[in-house]
């Protein structure tokens, strides 16, 4: 029998959204479930929205055309508020996904997660933190792909036949322009500076902890998802173990294929 997956409804702000993002968008919503409501809001009259229009059709989403009903006002969230309540106690989707970096969007967040949705949420890094905060998860569009294009480049050149290595393209090795430029890992000073993520990170890791005091790393995982909106990829970092690493504030250990690990200053306190 097949499996049954979590239905998601993907609403886009198109007039705060990238076009260019939407195939890592549902790549990242595919690892949840299956996106069969796919609609994105917008006066589809304006020019600015042609990235858009180019790409609705490729991906099957809907647009919902909204006027501006008066200047300097845009009414595209009342709608995208008034579709997603609609959808959520009719369709009842298991998750939303969000795409816009509007903070007027929290307290439909909020009113979601309430009613047992999950909400991901994907705008830019100038959004809000309440919006941010507000999610299961929320991912920065200027992050999203770009941490694997960044690894790659950073793979050291395979050696020809001869035994020398062919150098990169320089297309390869430097980083795309403006919005798409890839992020940069935040160093360990900048990861211990953030007293937010250290918090987080040293609360999930003590929630977590077994009677030995060690903490295995998907238990950890699964406290942080529990407590904030989280992805290491926001800090430049694919995976959380090596956004855990790059901290220094953790010792870890591997015991087969698990990895489990304790905060350092505890580590210190037994060794005393």
């Amino acid at each position: 029998m097949i499996e049954k997956q979590a239905r998601i409804a993907l609403l886009i702000d198109a007039d705060n959204s990238p076009a260019s993002k939407i195939d890592v968008i549902l790549a990242e919503l595919a690892k949840v479930g299956v996106t069969n409501i796919r609609r994105a809001y917008g006066n589809w009259k304006k020019d600015g929205l042609k990235g858009w229009e180019a790409v609705l059709h490729e991906y099957a989403i809907r647009p919902v055309q909204q006027f501006d009903y008066s200047k300097g006002k845009n009414a595209t969230d009342m709608v995208m508020v008034i579709d997603a309540m609609d959808l959520l106690y009719t369709d009842q989707p298991e998750a939303f996904g969000v795409v816009s970096s509007d903070a007027d969007f929290t307290p439909l967040v909020m009113h979601l997660k309430a009613k047992g949705a999950q909400v991901f949420g994907f705008g830019a890094k100038k959004t809000p933190m309440p919006f941010v905060n507000a999610c299961s998860r929320f991912l920065y569009l200027e992050n999203l792909g770009a941490t694997a294009a960044v690894e790659e480049a950073e793979k050291p050149a395979k050696p020809k036949p001869d035994g020398r290595r062919k150098p990169r393209s320089a297309a390869k090795s430097e980083p795309a322009a403006s919005d798409e430029a890839a992020p940069l890992k935040q160093d360990t000073a900048a990861l211990k500076q953030d007293a937010r993520l250290v918090s987080l990170l040293r609360n999930a890791v003590e929630s977590a902890a077994g009677e030995d005091g060690w903490s295995p790393l998907g238990s950890v995982g699964q406290q942080i998802g529990n407590q904030a909106s989280f992805d290491p990829r926001n800090y430049g970092y694919r995976k959380l173990l090596d956004l855990i690493e790059a901290t220094q504030l953790f010792e870890l250990d591997r015991r087969g294929s698990q990895v489990v690990l304790r905060d350092r200053r505890l580590a210190k306190t037994a060794r005393a």
